[in-house]
Order: C-alpha cells, then sequence, then structure tokens
C-alpha cells in the first residue's frame, strides 16, 4: 500500500461506486479508496453492514460515504439508485464491479436451475445493469475508469464449474468488449481475475462453513485486501495507462486446478 501514496493524487476527491461491498473484496476495496482520500457510494443488499462500513470508514478517513442497500439482479432498483445519486449530484469517477458469488458445486446433471439463475443474474445481468446505468454520465465527462471483478474461473473450466464458469467468461467478453465500444472516450476499462481467495465466497458457495475453511488448509490464500490493493494500482496509474487486465494467483496456486497443499497440522 506504501508505494500508491506517490499516486494517490490522482484519484484524491473522486468518487468510487462499489458493489457488494459490506464484506470481502468490496469491503477491502472500500477501506483502500477512502485511505487514499476517495469518497464512497457503497451498495450491497445487506444494509445493516454496509451502514456499518459507512460508519467505521468516514470516521477513520475523512471522506464522504454513501450507502444505498441494492440487490444489482435488480435493474429497477439499479436505475432507481443512479437517479437517487444523480438528485443528490453524485457523479461516479471509478465504477468497482465487485458483487457476484458461487452457488454449490454441481455437475449440470445435478444442479439446481434456481441457482443458475441467481449466479447468471447476479455476476452477468447484475455487472451489466450497473454498468449500462453509469456509462452515459461518463460518456458525457468523459472521464471515469470501469473495473470488473472477474475469476480465474474466467480463463478455464473445472469439474462441477460449469455455470459459475460461464459467468466468469462473459465477464471476460463483456470487459474485452466494452473496451472496444468505448475506444475514442477517455474511459477506461480493467478486469481483476482473482485465484483463491478466503472471504466468505465459499462458504456462500457450499452453504458449510467447515468445508469452506477446509479448502484453504494447507497453503496460504490470497486475502481480500491483496485483491483491493490491485484495484487501486490499476485506478492510480497515470490516465494514459490502462491495466486491462491482472490475474492474480497465490504463490502456492500455478493454474486454475493446481494449488500446492501442505500436510496441516490443524485438527480436524
Amino acid at each position: 500500500m506504501g508505494d500508491l501514496t506517490m499516486k494517490d493524487s490522482s484519484i484524491r476527491g473522486q468518487t468510487a461506486f462499489i458493489t457488494g461491498a459490506s464484506s470481502g473484496i468490496g469491503r477491502a476495496c472500500a477501506e483502500q479508496f477512502a485511505s487514499l482520500g476517495v469518497n464512497l457510494v457503497i451498495t450491497a443488499r445487506r444494509i445493516d453492514r454496509l451502514k456499518t462500513v459507512a460508519k467505521e470508514l468516514s470516521k477513520k478517513h475523512r471522506v464522504k460515504i454513501t450507502s444505498y442497500q441494492l440487490d444489482v439482479q435488480n435493474n429497477e432498483q439499479v436505475e432507481n439508485t443512479f437517479q437517487q445519486m444523480a438528485d443528490d449530484g453524485i457523479e461516479v469517477d471509478i465504477l468497482i464491479n465487485n458483487a457476484g458469488l458461487a452457488l454449490s458445486s454441481d455437475k449440470i446433471q445435478d444442479a439446481k436451475v434456481s441457482n443458475w439463475d441467481i449466479m447468471i443474474d447476479t455476476n452477468i445481468k447484475g455487472l451489466l445493469y450497473v454498468t449500462r446505468t453509469a456509462i452515459p454520465q461518463m460518456i458525457k465527462r468523459n472521464r471515469g475508469h470501469i473495473i470488473n471483478i472477474g475469476s480465474v474461473a474466467g480463463h478455464g473450466c473445472y469439474v462441477a464449474g460449469n455455470v459459475y464458469c460461464a459467468t466468469k467468461h462473459a465477464v471476460r467478453a463483456i470487459s474485452q468488449s466494452l473496451r472496444l465500444d468505448l475506444s475514442g472516450t477517455a474511459i477506461r476499462v480493467t478486469e481483476i481475475d482473482p485465484g483463491a481467495v478466503e472471504t466468505e465466497f465459499s462458504e456462500v458457495r457450499w452453504q458449510d462453513k467447515e468445508r469452506a475453511e477446509k479448502f484453504y488448509q494447507g497453503f496460504d490464500p490470497l486475502i481480500a485486501e491483496d485483491i483491493a490493493d490491485a484495484v487501486a494500482y490499476c485506478a492510480t496509474r497515470p490516465q494514459h495507462v490502462n491495466i486491462a487486465e491482472l490475474i492474480i494467483y497465490p504463490q502456492a496456486q500455478a493454474s486454475l486446478t493446481t494449488i500446492y497443499r501442505q500436510a496441516t497440522t490443524k485438527n480436524p
């Protein structure tokens, strides 16, 4: 984080809009950007958690923080949120599309269609809804940076990854398409694809805390702050520099499906 201080003046006083900001990578991004003097609009479904985050960060970093309860799956909610922001004179400089999830690890023939719907509606449609609503004012001002949190699952496939992998492949395609569609503007588009990050992600996926904890045993996974640090790095580059894509693994992870685990001494 220390080496960012030389660049922080480039975004100090700007406004970042972060989805899924109540925990994990979104929460870490909020902390990181607030520490760089960036005002925040933070959104999530869990409004109580969100208000706690807002209170803590505004007190600690003395930046303006606005929080909205938002389910990105609902386009009407997305549009209403941005309308409320417009009424309040808030313009977004940096959009961080972080909200996303995986549900279960089922082969296609065994899967619940309802899980597919939620992953597609959140990871793909939600990202599209927020981006589509944010872009016009960025184009009007000819400034802005869209940062999409993808996954290494967008670079391959694994057993029972099917629809989740498909949604993250879609994030890659959308990020690349955005860069093409916005060519000629000063708007930057970045995709950041983490490997194994220890957050609530696996617990949400499996609804099994013990299974989630076991997945991260035997190696040092990434933590949310590692990804937030990368997001801030991309956002603080000079305007003529666009980090198009970053793949971030923990050192023990060599590919999408290869993680070297040492024998753990933890009691089962």
